[in-house]
């Protein structure tokens, strides 16, 4: 997704972006909530649930796609790995079982190395970053904390709902910011979209069906099927292939200091996790006792795991 909202930077606004993106991909979710709905199979209060991680949700992805207008996606995706860091502070607090991962020594050295690896990678650039990258890199984090935010308001208040349902309803709120927020303040209130070649507006449409609504399923699936510390593992790669591929398409060059301050912040949140999985599995009936399982069924998956570092986009 980095790479198609940096694409699209020079055509269109960012709120433009947002708003067909989102848009489209909450058209293609309404037959989810219209075919539970018929069937009489919506989790109650789904809507009520659904409200605070919308909202969180869309103000993270104000942030995340303005962010592209500031910076090349390579940085920006190591910029928002810091999300995993606010995702720890948020489950100390609202979660008492998470407490003893955290405090653990090996827990805190991989939040350290996110920190150091995150600023090296902003700072150790060919120039100190200023102005616009300044800016770029601000939004970055801020966007990772809001995105902490939208994981942690749907593990606390859609725990047990389906992930197809409960993500169906949050694209549903979030459209409808991210579309007021095109009409307001988008160029010709989103129609400028219009005005892209035919492949290019096919290619906008599509990088919403590839990042939203595809994507953060197949990730819910994964998990539920390889486990958070696989499927979270794997995330991690993101910010390594959006960085070598934003330099083929987009001329982006990180300094060796910000590859090698990266793996580090990389390793950091590698390290969280494992220690949350290895912590987990330690004490299973404890675990088990104050939270879902490591592995949980499909109908039972929390949305958003601890530390997995994964929003809609």
């Amino acid at each position: 997704m980095p790479l198609f909202i940096r694409h699209f930077a020079e055509a269109i606004d960012p709120w433009t972006s947002n708003g067909w993106r989102y848009g489209f991909a909450a058209l293609l979710w309404a037959p989810v909530l219209v075919w539970g709905a018929a069937r009489s199979r919506l989790p109650r209060g789904l809507w009520r649930a659904a409200l605070v991680p919308s909202l969180f949700n869309a103000a993270g992805q104000v942030c995340f796609t303005w962010a592209h207008y500031k910076i090349e996606p390579g940085l920006l995706t190591f910029g928002l790995r810091t999300q995993i860091i606010f995702v720890a502070a948020g489950a100390f607090l609202l979660f008492p079982a998470e407490r003893r991962v955290i405090r653990s020594i090996p827990y805190l050295l991989g939040v350290v190395m996110v920190f150091g690896g995150t600023v090296g990678t902003a700072m150790l650039g060919d120039s100190l970053p200023q102005g616009a990258t300044a800016l770029g890199i601000t939004l970055a984090v801020t966007s990772g904390m809001l995105f902490a935010g939208y994981a942690l308001s749907v593990r606390h208040s859609m725990r047990g709902m389906h992930p197809v349902v409960a993500f169906a309803a949050i694209s549903q709120y979030t459209a409808a910011v991210m579309v007021a927020l095109m009409l307001a303040a988008g160029d010709r209130a989103g129609l400028g979209a219009l005005t892209l070649p035919s492949r290019q507006f096919e290619l906008l449409l599509l990088s919403a069906v590839i990042g939203i609504a595809l994507g953060h399923v197949f990730y819910y699936i994964s998990i539920a099927r390889l486990g958070v510390a696989v499927s979270s593992g794997v995330i991690q790669l993101q910010p390594f292939l959006v960085a070598i591929a934003s330099g083929v398409l987009f001329g982006e060059r990180l300094t060796p200091w910000q590859w090698g301050s990266g793996a580090v912040a990389i390793g950091g949140a590698m390290l969280m996790l494992a220690m949350q999985g290895r912590l987990m599995r330690g004490e299973p009936a404890t675990a088990a006792a104050a939270e879902p399982a490591s592995e949980p069924k499909p109908s039972e998956l929390s949305l958003t795991p601890v530390g997995s570092g994964s929003a809609p986009r």
